[in-house]
């Protein structure tokens, strides 16, 4: 009888207590020497093997002229065996959590358990990848050049589960960039909400207001990240989340094809509210998939309606009549367009 790659010691049996079992219930019974040639060992290896078996009732002598054994139902045997092993260890984990609690009054819980700090290259965007794949409730997203390409980049498109509330607020001067517009899109797509500002103090996400992961270095994203575990620590994370969420614009990303046929207007709007962020027109046109002519067309009739002589005055009268405001966060419908 060969080697077995069966954990016996999970059950509590040594690997040739387990070898001799697995050899009798392939038969009806066998006396010491018959299992000791199947096992390769020794008749007196076999028998002590034999007397583990019978001490924790697997298998049992059957009387006649010579002594023989004979292996007990497996699936109520072992399974007695299994039962008895999974309450000594529900046992041994209540005894850790009595330790751990005991060390936690006298030490503290340890900086190791509130702070992860990753820093090989692989690190960052495998964990990023766990913790977004784990959230089932929020993810918060703060984001700002430079951005970090390659593997880490890749992780941005896995996907979320359904139902998870997704909102992002992109750095205008690095929205640009086709790794953060790919991502928008990405988010957008699904239910997130976005929205741009001209500054965030630092790159960001925020997972089930559990986790965050920020960068070490503010200027060098691939140079590894903190993952945050301490609640006191994420929720002042969240708080700054929230501050600049509140002080962004709002955009929407739908595409040229995704408006209906009277979206003139709301694609000037769209253009305006970019605009009032600083977004320039080629950002703005390479996101709205329109051409830059067309952009600024839209702005300047937009300008000649208001009566604006400079794009500040144009945001500032845009304002005003509500054209920059975001419908679906607003209770008032904002003053239409006029008809050229």
């Amino acid at each position: 009888m060969g080697e077995t790659n069966v954990p016996w010691s999970a059950t509590g049996l040594d690997p040739l207590a387990g070898r001799v079992l697995e050899h009798l219930v392939s038969v009806r019974s066998a006396d010491r020497d018959e299992v000791a040639s199947a096992a390769g060992v020794s008749p007196s290896e076999a028998e002590r093997a034999l007397g583990h078996l019978a001490e924790s009732a697997l298998a049992s002598r059957i009387g006649g002229t010579g002594p023989r054994w004979a292996a007990a139902p497996p699936r109520s045997s072992l399974g007695a065996l299994l039962a008895r092993r999974r309450a000594e260890l529900a046992r041994v984990e209540d005894l850790v959590e009595r330790l751990s609690e005991a060390h936690e009054a006298v030490s503290g819980p340890r900086a190791t358990d509130m702070v992860e700090v990753l820093k090989s290259e692989d690190q960052v965007p495998a964990r990023y990848r766990q913790l977004l794949m784990g959230s089932s409730v929020e993810v918060l997203h703060l984001a700002k050049p430079p951005y970090v390409t390659g593997a880490a980049a890749s992780a941005e498109a896995v996907e979320v589960m359904p139902g998870v509330r997704m909102r992002s607020v992109y750095e205008t001067d690095g929205f640009s960039d086709a790794t953060s517009l790919v991502t928008a899109l990405h988010g957008t797509g699904r239910g997130g909400k976005l929205r741009l500002t001209s500054q965030i103090p630092v790159k960001l996400v925020i997972f089930d207001r559990a986790a965050a992961m920020l960068p070490v270095w503010l200027d060098r994203p691939s140079s590894g990240s903190l993952v945050v575990h301490s609640p006191a620590l994420v929720m002042a994370l969240v708080a700054l989340f929230e501050s600049v969420w509140q002080r962004a614009e709002p955009v929407s990303l739908a595409r040229r094809s995704e408006l209906p046929a009277s979206g003139r207007e709301l694609r000037t709007r769209e253009i305006l509210r970019m605009m009032a962020v600083g977004m320039k027109d080629e950002t703005i046109a390479r996101i709205l998939d329109v051409s830059r002519r067309t952009v600024q067309q839209h702005i300047s009739d937009a300008g000649a309606l208001l009566g604006a002589r400079t794009r500040f005055q144009m945001a500032v009268l845009a304002a005003k009549r509500g054209w920059l405001s975001d419908q679906d966060d607003s209770v008032e419908q904002p003053e239409p367009l006029p008809s050229r």
